[in-house]
């Protein structure tokens, strides 16, 4: 299979990537960027991070789709793949919507085919959607993805629980609180969480499912210390300035990958797990 990434911490075969465009920087302010990204020193780390992912042993394919577009370079967000292909969404922040139908030819290209898109009033955001297993689908209630998008995805998995959950109000609806903000699983067993956000159905859930937890702390929330990208079982890459975070990890036994991202993650407020799409996953 050249796709199939129902899980969020298999080890990770294929992967697709927007790199920043010298053309994205214009419209920083139009997306609420945090400040102007350098397009050099930005281009430069998401080489890095591209590397950082072939050493890890996944093929990574680069897509340029919607230049002008800063947001296009969190690949997460636009579409979500399962086990028989992938989901064309339509993000809840306007300026993204061009970007699901712009990913479809890198994903044709990938051997990766379209089965659903979400259409109409309906919106679904990616970083609200986390693989539990292959038959778990939890998603976030929030500013990005409404009911009818949770309904949405529902229709296109079928035989898939979607457990939908409220996220908190956080800073408003032009402040995104995604809801893997504040939790990236690490294995089957085991996921790094910001406990104090996270919805007590979701912890009460993990802890009936004997899913341990790696604490963020409150000093490394708002710099993406939960957001986390699963290169393998206990195999995480991680954005750099959370070594609390990282020592916790580090501690459950995750051997942990740090990356440079002062211009491609803290500015644009999209950790590692947002610059990715993942397309194939393999589990033990």
């Amino acid at each position: 299979m050249s796709f199939g990434s129902a899980s969020m911490w298999g080890t990770l075969e294929r992967v697709l990537v927007r790199p920043p465009l010298p053309e994205d920087v214009a419209a920083w302010r139009e997306y609420a960027w945090r400040s102007e990204p350098d397009p050099v020193v930005a281009a430069a780390e998401h080489e890095a991070f591209r590397a950082l992912l072939e050493a890890a042993g996944a093929e990574v394919i680069v897509s340029h789709h919607d230049p002008g577009n800063p947001d296009a370079i969190y690949t997460y967000d636009p579409t979500l793949v399962g086990a028989k292909g992938a989901v064309l969404l339509r993000p809840g922040k306007e300026g993204r919507r061009r970007e699901a139908d712009a990913t479809a030819d890198a994903l044709a290209a990938a051997g990766v085919p379209v089965i659903s898109r979400v259409t109409g009033d309906a919106t679904v955001e990616g970083g609200d959607t986390l693989w539990l297993d292959a038959t778990t689908l939890l998603v976030g209630h929030g500013y990005r993805t409404n009911g009818l998008g949770i309904e949405a995805l529902a229709q296109a998995f079928p035989g898939v629980d979607v457990i939908a959950f409220d996220l908190p109000h956080w800073n408003g609806d032009g402040e995104v609180l995604h809801f893997m903000s504040y939790i990236s699983p690490l294995d089957h067993d085991l996921a790094v969480v910001y406990p104090r956000l996270a919805p007590v159905r979701l912890l009460e859930l993990l802890a009936e499912l004997g899913i341990e937890t790696v604490e963020v702390p409150d000093s490394e929330f708002e710099s993406m210390g939960a957001n986390v990208l699963a290169l393998g079982p206990r195999r995480a890459l991680a954005l750099d300035g959370n070594p609390e975070t990282r020592r916790r990890m580090e501690r459950a036994g995750v051997d942990v990958t740090v990356y440079t991202g002062n211009e491609i993650s803290l500015k644009g407020d999209g950790g590692p797990t947002c610059l990715t799409r993942p397309l194939l996953r393999r589990e033990p």
